[in-house]
């Protein structure tokens, strides 16, 4: 690892601010390294030191974290803590409630669909809440173990589940409020769930769903697979339905099985708000998941927005439980970023005082295409740090974020990780990382990455390859949920002694990671494997180009080539002598190689509501193949029928 400061810096760097420095956990670079080292060198010191923020019922009584990677030794297997017993809502909730007289202090800032709906919920309100919500789950029949399904929008009651389900030892298995009832029932059966909680609606911007008629559809699926597992249905009433628009509850026409269904509102007012936690074993499970940091204690006066949803990991360890273990104060948003105006992300900054951002690439992308207008009109100068996550964030949107966005004095913390590693594995620290826009930098506490090329050689210096990891930290995934046949096979077979991220990397002279994409999403033209994020990267860097995907399509000759699909800033015209810069400009930064054999026009690009640009559509659309699997994720389904009619005519 070279330390920023040699000789080898490129001259672009973008140093952390002095002021971040008095407050930070990791004060400069040379504490990282420092820290780094002890977490690599001795982790069972350094892990147990991190432990001991938390309350243990029981200490453990082996070593701190043992694992095996390598499948020719035997099973894959992480255990940490083995013999301990604590339980995560008393860690996040009580601790901070009656240890740390943290009470009266603001968990959450819900921030409803519609700005006029919002709530402050104090960490002792919470407490009382979840301890209802476990009584409730209790006298349905939850016990430590079961599993429990919950499909609910950004609201309180999504919190209040998922940390009731944790006191009481269930698993919890959150589905995204946007699936469909097929991909509900089968997260359903995948996970045998006994309860499903659920709503009756919500909005989505301006559209109203109607969720419990979805859920009801995704059980009557599950009992047409004779895998009826779901025994009771636990349904909130969401209240915004009574006050946006006036009472629109009555448009939904919710369906009722009183046989099966509980009202939320009814059973939560007649238990008590005392629950005693349940106590576990260090290595229970605490949540199943499908796939798709360290900070130092919060200031009193901060207040951490994470944009995701809690449907996905970003949303279970950086809006739940990694905030309310810092007893963090955080803005939960249950709306979009453009409604009911496309400047609803800077007002909620300014309505509660965010100094800590976090959201996706997608997004700022998004938002860019508005302008700066709308940025203008909003106070953001409690803003201190931003940070990015779910793809590598290309420099264009990075300076922008950094410029527009913080104003040039907020650090860009672009942090990369996966469902399956349940936090981040690389990234800068606010306060000591020297950054380089694009770059996740240096690897976190715990985490050794390194290089590897297809026939599993270590790759050092400067290199580009297999991104791969050497040794477990305390979050990472245990195995797949009933198939660790399937665990050990997609993440250690093809690299014995290594987990394997899936993604291509390369490492600069300087020592510092940049993500090249998902391997499924490298391109092997002409034998020459090319990142897709590296060629949208290029092409995003053209004034006229607000956002780009680019996918392989077959070629005669080379095996893959390039198909680009490019969304135009306002006002500027697609044609020929665009395609030509587009062409050059690729051609330049990356060379001749990767030079582009189609680019299309995209008014707009196939995405999941979560924002998300769904490549699979994209690659059918380029290969001109109209069956286009389960859309049901998509947020416009319209903009594939228009992509269609605008495919590159030398493609078709």
């Amino acid at each position: 690892m070279v330390v920023p400061g040699s000789q080898h810096i490129e001259d672009k760097m973008y140093h952390p601010p002095e002021g971040l420095q008095k407050d930070a956990h990791v004060p400069d670079f040379s504490c990282y390294l420092e820290l780094y080292k002890k977490s690599i060198e001795e982790p069972d010191v350094f892990w147990k030191e991190v432990a001991s923020d938390f309350y243990w019922k029981k200490p453990p009584t082996g070593r701190i974290l043992q694992y095996n990677f390598d499948v020719t030794k035997g099973n894959i297997y992480v255990k940490c803590m083995e013999g301990a017993k604590t339980n995560m809502c008393y860690n996040v909730l009580d601790r901070n409630v009656k240890d740390k007289n943290l009470g009266e202090r603001v968990a959450f800032y819900w921030e409803g669909n519609s700005p006029d709906h919002h709530e402050a919920i104090t960490y002792g309100q919470l407490l009382g809440q979840v301890c209802r919500c476990s009584n409730v789950l209790k006298q349905m029949g939850v016990r430590k173990g079961d599993r429990v399904a919950i499909y609910l929008p950004m609201i309180p009651e999504l919190v209040y589940t998922m940390l009731a389900c944790a006191r009481i030892g269930a698993v919890h298995s959150i589905v995204f409020a946007g699936f469909s009832s097929e991909s509900l029932c089968e997260r359903i059966m995948d996970s045998q769930c006994s309860i499903l909680v659920t709503a009756d609606g919500v909005y989505r911007g301006e559209k109203l769903i109607n969720l419990k008629q979805i859920a009801d559809e995704a059980l009557e699926k599950c009992r047409e697979k004779a895998s009826a597992t779901v025994t009771r249905c636990l349904v909130v009433k969401h209240h915004a339905l009574r006050t946006q628009n006036g009472d629109v509850s009555n448009k939904l026409q919710t369906p009722w099985d009183a046989a099966c269904d509980v009202c939320w509102e009814e059973v939560m007012g007649q238990v008590s708000e005392q629950c005693e936690p349940e106590w576990l074993d260090a290595e229970d499970p605490l949540f199943i998941l499908y796939t798709s940091g360290s900070t130092g204690k919060p200031k009193p006066d901060d207040v951490y927005w994470c944009t995701a949803d809690i449907g996905w990991i970003t949303g279970h360890s950086y809006i739940t439980y990694g905030p309310l273990a810092n007893g963090a104060t955080s803005v939960l948003f249950e709306g979009i970023p453009v409604h009911p105006h496309v400047g609803r992300f800077w007002e909620v900054i300014e309505k509660y005082r965010v100094s800590k951002f976090y959201t996706a690439p997608t997004v700022i992308r998004l938002l860019m295409k508005y302008g700066l207008d709308p940025v203008q009109k909003y106070d953001l100068s409690s803003l201190r740090i931003l940070g990015t996550v779910g793809e590598p964030i290309n420099p264009e949107a990075w300076h922008w974020y950094h410029e527009v966005i913080g104003q040039k004095r907020c650090p860009v913390v672009d942090t990369f990780w996966q469902t399956e590693t349940g936090g981040h594995v690389l990234t800068p620290l606010p306060a000591a990382t020297p950054l380089k826009p694009g770059s996740a930098t240096f690897p976190f506490f715990g985490v050794e990455p390194t290089i590897l090329n297809e026939h599993g050689e270590e790759l050092e210096g400067e290199a580009e390859g297999y991104l791969v990891f050497r040794r477990p930290w305390p979050g990472i995934m245990r195995t797949v949920y009933g198939n660790q046949e399937r665990f050990e096979n997609t993440y250690f077979k093809k690299f014995p002694g290594f987990y394997v991220t899936g993604d291509g990397c390369r490492r600069d002279k300087d020592g510092y990671y940049w993500i090249a994409g998902r391997i499924d999403d490298m391109i092997n033209v002409s034998g020459h494997l090319l990142s897709t994020a590296e060629v949208e990267s290029s092409l995003t860097d053209h004034g006229a180009v607000a956002e780009a995907a680019v996918v392989s399509r077959p070629h005669a000759v080379k095996g893959e080539c390039l198909y680009c699909f490019v969304t135009l800033k306002d006002c500027r015209e697609f044609n020929r002598t665009l395609v030509d810069e587009l062409k050059r400009q690729v051609r330049e930064k990356i060379g001749p190689i990767a030079t582009p054999d189609f680019i299309q026009n995209a008014p707009g690009l196939p995405k999941t509501r979560s924002g998300k640009i769904m490549r699979r559509v994209l690659r059918q659309i380029a290969r001109n193949e109209k069956d286009l699997g389960d859309l049901s994720t998509m947020a416009d389904p319209k903009v594939v029928e228009v992509l269609f009619s605008q495919r590159c005519e030398t493609s078709a």
